[in-house]
């Protein structure tokens, strides 16, 4: 029965995920308006993040969201299809877990961030323009 239900739900994630990347795609808001230099400030401050995520997760659709409105250029990192990410995922944040955003610290260290709540907030409070 467990096996039944595993691929109903595997059939359910293939017929809903070309609509909810269409819906992403219709849905996402325009980026802020930055001056030249506040915007090459945000983008070197986005070099320090990756955003680890699945394609049709609508957790990790709600992210990509709020990082296209806030008009910032992080690297997305497919942790479902890419085995390398995965691990990284693992490895660094001690789960594979989605959305999660690494945020390389100053001081050379790493801090993970989970749930899509919390990066947004933060995403927020450090790159929304005043």
């Amino acid at each position: 029965m467990r096996v039944v239900i595993r691929y109903f739900f595997r059939f359910v994630r293939l017929v809903l995920t070309p609509f909810m990347l269409l819906s992403e795609k219709l849905s996402t808001p325009k980026s802020v308006t930055r001056s030249a230099e506040e915007q090459a400030a945000a983008d070197e401050a986005s070099k320090q993040l990756a955003l680890y995520q699945f394609s049709a997760c609508p957790f990790c659709i709600k992210v990509r969201k709020e990082i296209a409105r806030l008009g910032l250029n992080i690297e997305t990192r497919n942790a479902q299809h890419d085995p390398q990410h995965r691990a990284a995922l693992e490895a660094g944040g001690g789960r594979i877990k989605v959305p999660c955003l690494k945020i390389q610290q100053e001081d050379g260290s790493e801090r993970w961030l989970y749930e899509s709540g919390e990066i947004k907030a933060w995403l927020q409070e450090r790159f929304e323009p005043a």
